[in-house]
C-alpha cells in the first residue's frame, strides 16, 4: 500500500498540505490513525512516573493531537470549500469518532486529576500570563465537558456529543443541497430589465456552462444578489426570494425542522447536565459579555437607538415604491430592489457605477499595500505549493526583514462543493516549540463575482468590504505570536474574535486608502473624489434598518439557546415568529423559516454568539476613533493594535488587551455616531 501523504512528514515547501497527493480514500485511514497517535501522546501523559507539573500535563497536552488537528483542518476545510458527496458521507463517518476522541479527553479521570493537581497548585508556580491563561483554560475544558461528572452521566454526555456532532453536519448538508439544487433559467430576454449587463453576461455563461439555452441564476450570492437588487420583474424576484427563504422549510427529505429541534433539545440537555441553566449560560461564561442577561441587556439598548430610526426608513421606502411603482404593500422581495433606487435617487450612487473601480486583483492588491503600510507584512504570490482549486491563490507573507510570516491561501470564486457565504480558515495554527517559531498557514473563502469573457472579476462595494473584513481575519492569524497553539491567532472569545476583520472594513470608506487601489479598471483613473463622498455619505444608509436585521438574528440565536425549556418548541416557524415580533418590517412570508438555513448557529459555532458582530462592532467602532484621531496610516497606533490585539491571541483576557492597545473601555456611542443613530 501507498503511504498515506497526510500520515507523511509534509515533504513540501513550507511544510504545506499537499493538496495533490490527498484523495478521499486517505482520510478514513488517515483519521484512525492519527486518533490511535493521540491517543497514545495522551497516554504517555497520563502515565508519567514524574509528579505532575505545568510542562508535563498542561503543555504537553496542548501540544499533542497535531497531527490529527492539522488532517482535520484539511478535511473539514476542503468539507466546506470543495465538497462533494464522498467527502460528505466521510464527514458523516468521522464526526462522531472526533467527539468520541474529544469526549476521551476530557472525561480521562486519571488526565483530568494531573490537570487538577497542576491547577491546585497554580498559586505557588512561577507561571507567566500566557500559561496562566493555558492552565485555567485546560482545567475548564474539563470541568465545562463533564469531568466532574458521575459515571452515568458522562456517558449520556458522550451520547449527545454524538448525535449532536452528526445532526449539524445533516444540517449543513441540507442547506448546500437546497442551494445547489435551485436552479431559475430565464429564456425571455425581456424579463432581464433592469439587470447590469455583467449580471446577464455571468448568467449566460452560468447556462452555458449546463449546456442550456438562455440566463441561468441560482442561490448562490453573486447570482442572488444582482437579480434581487435590480431586476424590474417583481414576479421572478419574488419566486428567488422565496427559493432562498425557504431552504431546508419544505418538509421533504432535506428539511431541517426537525434537526433544528434536536439540536437546542440537546444542547439545553448538555448545558443542564454540567449544571448550566441553559445553552446560552454554558457558552457565554467563556466570552466577554458572560451572561445571557448582559446579551439581553446590550442587545436591546441598541434596540431602543435603532427601532425608531428602522422605522422611519422603511416608512420612506414605502412611500417611495408606491409613489415609484404603486406598489401598496412593500416585500420582502422588494427591499433590496427599492432601496438600491432609493439610494441612487439620494446619493447619486450606483453600485454599477463603482464596480469598474473595483477589480478584484486591486482590491487585494490595495488589502495587501494597506497590510504594509500598517504592520509591515510583504505578499509575494508563489506557485511552488499545492493547492484544493485551481481557483486558489497562493502567497508567501514576510516581513520587513524577509522572515517567513505566514503563508496565505485565497478562494474567491463559487461553485458547486463550495458553500455560500465567506469565511477565513487556518490549516496550520502559529506557536513556538524547542526556540522555533512555527509560522502559521492561513486561508480566507468567498463567493464573488467570476470574471466573464469580456469582463474581469469587478466587486460590488459590499463584497469589497467582505473581502478587507475576511482579511482582518486572515491578519489575526498571520500576525500570531504566541507560545501555545491553542491560544493562537483567532483562538479567542468569540465576541472578540470579530474586532480585528471589523475594524479592516473601515479603511475601505476612507480616501487614503481608496486612492490606494480604487483605480478603472479600464482607464486606470483613481475613483473619483465625489464618489468617494458618495460612499461615506451613504454608509449611514438605512443603518437603523441593518442594524434591527443584526439584532434581529442575535435576538433569534437567543430565544434558541437561552429559553429554559426547548422542548416545549414544537413548531420552529411559530417560535421563530414570536422571536421576530420586536424587530419585523416586513409582512411574514408563510413559505420563510430563517432557522432551517441559519448556518452560523446550527452548524457553524456562533450559538448563542450571533450578538457578537454588533458587539465587536462597538469594539472597532470605537477603535477605529482612535486611528482617525491620529492618522489611518499612523504607526503608532498600527503598533500598539498589531502588539496587544492581533499578535496576542487569547492569552489574556480581551478586555484587558483592547484597554492596553486603546488606553480606556470602549464607549458604544463611537458606533451610534458612526451609524448616524446618536441625535
Amino acid at each position: 500500500m501507498t503511504k498515506n501523504p497526510l500520515l507523511d512528514s509534509y515533504n513540501t515547501p513550507y511544510s504545506t498540505a499537499p493538496f495533490s497527493k490527498i484523495n478521499t480514500i486517505h482520510f478514513i485511514p488517515g483519521f484512525k490513525q492519527a486518533i490511535v497517535k493521540a491517543k497514545g501522546e495522551i497516554d504517555d501523559i497520563v502515565n508519567n512516573p514524574e509528579v505532575p507539573t505545568f510542562q508535563n500535563t498542561i503543555e504537553a497536552l496542548d501540544f499533542s493531537g497535531e497531527e490529527l488537528d492539522r488532517i482535520s483542518s484539511i478535511f473539514f476545510n476542503l468539507n466546506s470549500a470543495e465538497t462533494n458527496e464522498d467527502i460528505q458521507k466521510i464527514a458523516q463517518e468521522v464526526s462522531p469518532l472526533l467527539s468520541e476522541f474529544s469526549n476521551d479527553i476530557t472525561l480521562n479521570e486519571a488526565l483530568f486529576k494531573r490537570v487538577k493537581t497542576v491547577y491546585n497548585a497554580k498559586a505557588e508556580l512561577d507561571l507567566t500570563t500566557e500559561q496562566t491563561t493555558l492552565l485555567n483554560k485546560k482545567y475548564k475544558s474539563f470541568s465545562r465537558n463533564g469531568a466532574n461528572l458521575a459515571e452515568d452521566k458522562k456517558e449520556q454526555l458522550r451520547e449527545i456529543d454524538k448525535t449532536l456532532s452528526q445532526l449539524k453536519l445533516k444540517f449543513g448538508e441540507n442547506v448546500l443541497a437546497e442551494t445547489n439544487k435551485f436552479e431559475m433559467l430565464i429564456t425571455d430576454e425581456e424579463d432581464l430589465a433592469g439587470l447590469p449587463d455583467g449580471a446577464k453576461e455571468a448568467a449566460k455563461q452560468l447556462a452555458e456552462s449546463k449546456v442550456k439555452e438562455g440566463w441561468l441564476f441560482t442561490l448562490d450570492y453573486p447570482s442572488y444578489i444582482p437579480f434581487i437588487t435590480y431586476a424590474d420583474n417583481r414576479e421572478l424576484r419574488k419566486k428567488l426570494s422565496l427559493a432562498a427563504g425557504s431552504k431546508a422549510f419544505k418538509g421533504d427529505d432535506l428539511d431541517n425542522q426537525n434537526n433544528v429541534l434536536q439540536i437546542v433539545k440537546l444542547r439545553h440537555e448538555r448545558a443542564n447536565l454540567l449544571g448550566y441553566k441553559t445553552h446560552a449560560h454554558f457558552v457565554l461564561e467563556e466570552r466577554m459579555a458572560e451572561t445571557p442577561e448582559t446579551v439581553l441587556k446590550f442587545s436591546n439598548e441598541l434596540l431602543e437607538k435603532a427601532k425608531p430610526a428602522a422605522e422611519r426608513e422603511f416608512k420612506t421606502l414605502e412611500n417611495f415604491a408606491k409613489e415609484l411603482d404603486n406598489i401598496d404593500r412593500l416585500e420582502k422581495w422588494d427591499g433590496a430592489y427599492y432601496s438600491e433606487k432609493l439610494k441612487q435617487k439620494l446619493f447619486s450612487l450606483d453600485d454599477e457605477k463603482l464596480k469598474p473601480y473595483f477589480k478584484l486583483e486591486n482590491v487585494i492588491n490595495g488589502a495587501f499595500t494597506i497590510a504594509n503600510k500598517l504592520f509591515d507584512l510583504n505578499f509575494e504570490e508563489i506557485d511552488s505549493i499545492d493547492k484544493y482549486h485551481e481557483d486558489v491563490l497562493t502567497y508567501k507573507v514576510t516581513d520587513n526583514n524577509g522572515d517567513l510570516i505566514s503563508i496565505f491561501y485565497a478562494d474567491f470564486f463559487p461553485r458547486a462543493g463550495k458553500r455560500n457565504g465567506a469565511w477565513m480558515t487556518v490549516y496550520k495554527p502559529q506557536y513556538i516549540k524547542n526556540s522555533e517559531n512555527s509560522r502559521p498557514h492561513i486561508s480566507i473563502v468567498c463567493n464573488f463575482t467570476k470574471p466573464t469573457k469580456t469582463k474581469p472579476s469587478l466587486l460590488t462595494f459590499n463584497e469589497v468590504t467582505t473581502l478587507f473584513h475576511e482579511f482582518g481575519h486572515a491578519l489575526h492569524g498571520m500576525l500570531a505570536n504566541t507560545t501555545y497553539p491553542s491560544l493562537s491567532g483567532t483562538s479567542v472569545f468569540w465576541d472578540f474574535v470579530e474586532l480585528p476583520s471589523q475594524v479592516m472594513e473601515n479603511w475601505c470608506y476612507e480616501k487614503e486608502a481608496l486612492e490606494l487601489f480604487a483605480t478603472h479598471y479600464e482607464t486606470g483613473e483613481v475613483i473619483p473624489m465625489d464618489l468617494v463622498e458618495k460612499i461615506k455619505d451613504s454608509a449611514t444608509f438605512h443603518e437603523g434598518m441593518q442594524t434591527l436585521r443584526q439584532l434581529s438574528f442575535g435576538l433569534l440565536d437567543m430565544s434558541w439557546h437561552a429559553g429554559e425549556s426547548p422542548e416545549t418548541i414544537k413548531d420552529v416557524k411559530t417560535h421563530e415568529s414570536k422571536a421576530f415580533e420586536n424587530t419585523k418590517l416586513y409582512p411574514d412570508v408563510s413559505e420563510n423559516c430563517m432557522s432551517t438555513a441559519f448556518s452560523h448557529i446550527f452548524q457553524g459555532g456562533y450559538s448563542s454568539g450571533y450578538y457578537s458582530y454588533k458587539w465587536a462592532e462597538v469594539l472597532d467602532a470605537d477603535a477605529f476613533e482612535y486611528f482617525k484621531e491620529e492618522g489611518i496610516f499612523n504607526k503608532t497606533v498600527a503598533d500598539k493594535f498589531k502588539d496587544n490585539v492581533l499578535s496576542k491571541g487569547g492569552t489574556e483576557n480581551p478586555m484587558t488587551l483592547y484597554k492596553r492597545f486603546r488606553g480606556q473601555e470602549p464607549k458604544p456611542e463611537a458606533l451610534l455616531k458612526r451609524a448616524g443613530l446618536l441625535k
